[in-house]
């Protein structure tokens, strides 16, 4: 067993690399938080890095330190709904319970994601064709796989007789559509309250997977 001294000189070691590390993600949270409300306003091609260190209030090689290029920027910019909802879908099928359950809570949890990174995410349906080509396809990928798990829910409700409909696949694909779309629409301070639409994001889909009477 290591004597006590060697044992706290460690510990003090690692504090000033755990908290390097989390300076260093604040800085390039605050990047790319600035960097999609400029892509947001004004599009992608026109807002330069310059603009975004501006904004920054620091140099442009400040943000090089964390980004080599704009375009690396754009893609975590563009891949941050798709893996923060993937969590959130993976998180929901660990939770014991019925599909049903499992369902409302994907849905509950990915809308309001959708709802937090609206801006994120409206610059990925805005600027999905300025990505880099293998960024493209990665994002879709992860796209995908948020489908397969989702039909595979699905499948199951089905299976367990709590869903009914025609294609797992297809109806997985119309139920990240709806939510999607939220981003495009929502506005905070609007008609309808966050919970609000997240609520009748639950509605609406429960309704679509719903057993038919009769």
């Amino acid at each position: 067993m290591p004597d006590r001294p060697a044992l706290e000189r460690r510990t003090a070691a690692r504090k000033p690399t755990a908290l390097k590390s989390e300076v260093a993600a604040y800085k390039r949270r605050r990047i790319i938080e600035e960097a999609s409300h400029l892509f947001f306003l004004h599009g992608y091609e026109a807002t330069t890095l310059d603009a975004v260190a501006e904004q920054l209030n620091v140099t442009k090689p400040f943000i090089y330190s964390y980004y080599r290029n704009k375009s690396e920027l754009l893609s975590e910019i563009c891949q941050t709904g798709i893996q923060l909802s993937l969590t959130a879908l993976d998180e929901a099928l660990a939770v014991e319970g019925s599909a049903t359950e499992q369902l409302k809570m994907v849905v509950e949890r990915v809308a309001r994601i959708i709802i937090e990174n609206q801006r994120y995410i409206s610059v990925y349906i805005s600027e999905e064709k300025s990505l880099d080509p293998d960024d493209a396809r990665r994002i879709r990928e992860l796209r995908h796989r948020f489908d397969t798990r989702l039909s595979t829910l699905l499948a199951m409700g089905k299976d367990r007789g709590e869903f009914e409909f025609e294609d797992a696949s297809r109806t997985a694909i119309w139920i990240s559509g709806l939510l999607s779309w939220i981003a495009n629409w929502y506005h905070e301070g609007g008609r309808w309250s966050a919970t609000e639409v997240v609520m009748d994001a639950i509605s609406i889909i429960m309704k679509i997977v719903a057993k038919k009477r009769g």
